[in-house]
């Protein structure tokens, strides 16, 4: 069977093809938290700029922050003060929690910290200051001359026919600081300024450097000519038939001169049942959220095992901890083939902290240890896992404690009750003598790793083996005619340590406690007698 080649050097391959320097560019417009969905974006273009740079070409990485857009509406997460703000541009307008310069620097500030989390390192634009220096001011003298071509390039492609009125660039009221309500009524080259008339009742002119923005069907196309994009990625809605990539690429080509750059068309990420993320609806799961509860390793990895093209379902409750086994699987693998090789090296970055405990462990570490990380770090220790790097150890902790608080589900949740349980009143003969000899065999054993703890569970129901033959003894019958449920006796241990009949994987659980205290527990609920 032929070796599969991953996607990313596929894109890097068709993008060669055109020649060796490149310019690959992602971009988001900041008006509500960044999100899950939003972060396929910018992983697709990170991978496709590290798949060109291992092939020997010579690329760059940026990253465009539409902080010029109006704000569209008061979304769910603001309050109705904003409601003044409304077609203002985002960069424009108070920051949400007063401690940011702007409303647009308060979303986009924590989604740059993740991209460093993330191992993502782009050249970051803010298009507000892309305007103000006068990167546009050329396309937007070439836009406002060439507006009637502009116009029947979108009709043709779109079947949408532009208002009377309509102008490839929006001014910025100088009076209401809006710049959806504004139609343009003249302009000068020379001057180079517009003119304008706005809803508000003002008239007056701005200069097209800072004064206004392009309509964002011709503001992407100038950008591409602007600052020489060759490749970018793009969600499926821009890449339907007369959307905006249709119709920026005939734009870019007869307006600009330009040629479109190699589109990588993603599909949506997908929230549980509830759909596509949308910060606008509010079904959102903050890439700082997510940060918070699981490597950065495992977020890349969730985009980059996934073709661009199909849409990937991501649930933050119980499915998360089945993404990370999955990865850490992959990763512990000894003789990966090329293709997982590929996946595991394009998941890692620089600077990202790695362990070898494996998350759902942590879960029952940490909460063994009450969150406790002195405690958390003297039991990776008695398990065996390698303590050098108590950096990765805390964030790993952290990511663990988070997702407990944050998205567990009720049933992956467990506390080591300090004093014996009620509901050891229910345990049967059977089970009571299967904790005292287990106490028994503990007091006589050396510490055991959670594989011993599993074995000798299941020991139990083998008439020939230490366990069972004591718990014969205890309960005045012989081994041959006692059978075991190995069933009934992990509900034995979950009743006496948690005060319930469930629990997290027992080996991994037992291993996690003092061995002294599990032998005084197991004894004292094996002589409790309400």
């Amino acid at each position: 069977m032929a070796d599969i080649t991953h996607w990313a050097d596929v894109v890097a391959d068709e993008v060669l093809e055109k020649g060796k320097k490149h310019l690959v560019a992602t971009g988001i417009t900041p008006s509500g938290h960044i999100h899950i969905g939003n972060m396929r974006e910018v992983v697709t273009a990170d991978v496709a700029y590290r798949a060109l740079l291992d092939k020997g070409a010579e690329a760059e990485f940026i990253y465009i922050a539409d902080t010029y857009d109006p704000l569209r509406k008061v979304y769910p997460f603001l309050d109705e003060s904003y409601a003044q703000h409304v077609g203002k541009p985002l960069s424009e307008i108070p920051c949400p929690c007063g401690e940011h310069k702007s409303y647009s620097e308060h979303f986009l500030e924590p989604f740059l910290v993740a991209l460093e989390h993330l191992g993502i390192h782009p050249k970051v634009y803010r298009a507000d200051e892309l305007y103000k220096q006068g990167l546009y001011t050329d396309a937007i003298k070439t836009a406002l001359v060439k507006r009637d071509e502009i116009a029947a390039i979108l009709q043709k492609l779109s079947g949408k026919t532009p208002a009377e009125e309509w102008s490839p660039f929006n001014p910025v009221c100088n009076a209401c600081g809006k710049i959806n309500t504004t139609i343009v009524t003249g302009f000068d080259l020379d001057a180079e300024t517009v003119d304008y008339t706005c809803s508000c009742g003002d008239t007056g002119t701005v200069p097209m450097t800072g004064g206004g923005k392009l309509t964002w069907r011709v503001d992407w196309p100038a950008r591409w000519k602007a600052l020489g994009v060759t490749v970018e990625p793009f969600g499926k809605d821009h890449a339907s038939k007369g959307g905006s990539y249709d119709t920026g690429r005939a734009i870019a080509k007869e307006i600009y001169g330009y040629e479109a750059p190699f589109p990588i068309v993603y599909e949506w990420i997908m929230l549980g049942k509830e759909g596509a993320m949308s910060s606008s609806t509010g079904v959102v799961v903050s890439i700082s959220d997510m940060l918070k509860v699981v490597p950065p390793e495992v977020l890349r990895y969730l985009i980059i095992r996934t073709k661009p093209e199909k849409h990937i379902r991501f649930d933050p409750a119980q499915p998360l901890l089945n993404l990370v086994d999955e990865f850490e699987r992959l990763h512990s693998n000894e003789e990966p083939g090329s293709y997982e090789s590929r996946i595991i090296e394009l998941s890692h970055a620089a600077g990202l902290c790695h362990t070898d405990i494996p998350f759902k462990h942590m879960t029952t570490i940490y909460q063994a240890a009450g969150g406790d990380f002195d405690r958390i770090i003297n039991i990776v220790k008695r398990v065996g896992y390698d303590t050098k790097n108590e950096k990765c150890i805390r964030e790993l902790a952290d990511n663990v404690g988070n997702w407990l608080e944050m998205y567990a589900p009720p049933f992956a949740k467990f506390s080591v009750k300090d004093e014996l349980p009620v509901q050891t009143a229910s345990l049967s003969d059977m089970q009571r003598a299967f904790l005292s000899s287990l106490a028994d065999i503990l007091a006589s054993s050396d510490e055991l790793s959670g594989e011993d703890y599993h074995n000798l569970v299941y020991s139990a129901k083998n008439t020939d083996s230490e366990l069972h033959k004591m718990m014969a003894t205890m309960l005045g019958v012989s081994s041959e005619e006692m059978e075991v449920a190995p069933k009934d006796l992990f509900k034995a241990i979950y009743t006496s340590v948690l005060g319930q009949q469930s629990g997290p994987k027992a080996g991994w659980f037992l291993s996690s406690m003092e061995k002294d205290f599990l032998i005084k527990r197991f004894r004292e609920a094996s002589n409790y007698r309400p």
